[in-house]
């Protein structure tokens, strides 16, 4: 079972066993549609779509953030009409050394399904060994040629904090808060995407792209848990970023390193500064 990160390697060894189902997580936050469109100019065979903004989040009110959790059952749902059953084993993809596929692999970890992996170099690395695209939309016939699945939940609350925590934690030990957005971001230079510029009062910055390497995989495991350990106890960190997605790199590379008990403040930047009476710092 793979619960943290796949080969490109290895899913081609096991691409096509019915107990293994592929899911491409490709995004871009600037244009929703531009995950579907490169989906459908080419994919890994066999892969099922998912939308971000569909599919791995929930309803937003304007104060819950950009991308609130979705509905447990209804992510349950959505990997079921996929065809998985509690013994599945998922792998999402994104481009590489992005952030949607983690995304998955956190909401899958969330409901208590471990067989969850993200592709290391995700298309990307896919392409540069020679490996096969598909094109168009055959996710369709796939759907309705596989059974629905049948898999259950086991949530797991005690990987979340939410915005009353975290401020409850200011200015004590009690969390140490580490922000997985942009450095330009986190100082307040830039805000391309919220209603404020900033952090969190306290966080530390450890943008995502610097779990991977100049390939576009994932660290080692070491050199990742060499890297970490500057942030304070596992048990003691909180990941957060603009709004739950690129943070849950954070959280699979402490988990590739052996480092576990972390939990993620899923409401993250966007949802901390839509109440103007939350506080916030700028700079470094």
């Amino acid at each position: 079972m793979a619960t943290t990160i796949v080969s490109p390697e290895t899913l081609r060894e096991h691409a096509e066993e019915s107990q293994w189902i592929l899911v491409d997580c490709r995004h871009n936050l600037q244009d929703f549609t531009a995950g579907r469109r490169a989906y459908q100019d080419g994919h890994i065979p066999g892969a099922f779509f998912a939308d971000l903004e569909r599919d791995l989040a929930g309803e937003k009110t304007g104060k819950n953030g950009r991308h609130p959790l979705p509905d447990p059952e209804r992510f349950a749902e959505f990997l079921r009409s996929l065809g998985a059953r509690d013994e599945t084993q998922l792998v999402a993809y994104d481009e590489g050394a992005d952030m949607y596929a983690a995304r998955f692999w956190f909401l899958c970890r969330w409901i208590g399904h471990d067989a969850a992996a993200v592709l290391d170099g995700g298309i990307t690395g896919w392409r540069a060994l020679g490996y096969p695209i598909e094109h168009g939309h055959p996710e369709r016939s796939e759907r309705s040629r596989r059974a629905a699945g049948n898999l259950t939940i086991n949530l797991h609350p005690e990987l979340l904090v939410n915005a009353n925590d975290v401020l409850a934690s200011l200015g004590n030990d009690a969390m140490a808060i580490v922000d997985a957005r942009a450095p330009e971001r986190f100082r307040g230079d830039v805000e391309p995407l919220d209603p404020a510029a900033g952090h969190i009062p306290g966080a530390r910055n450890r943008w995502f792209k610097e779990n991977f390497d100049e390939r576009g995989r994932f660290k080692a495991p070491q050199r990742l848990r060499d890297e970490f350990a500057g942030y304070g106890a596992p048990e003691e960190i909180v990941h957060q970023c603009g709004s739950g997605v690129s943070s849950a790199v954070n959280a699979l590379a402490m988990e590739l390193a052996g480092l576990h008990d972390w939990r993620l403040y899923t409401g993250s930047w966007s949802e901390w500064c839509a109440d103007p009476m939350r506080p916030i710092e700028t700079g470094n």
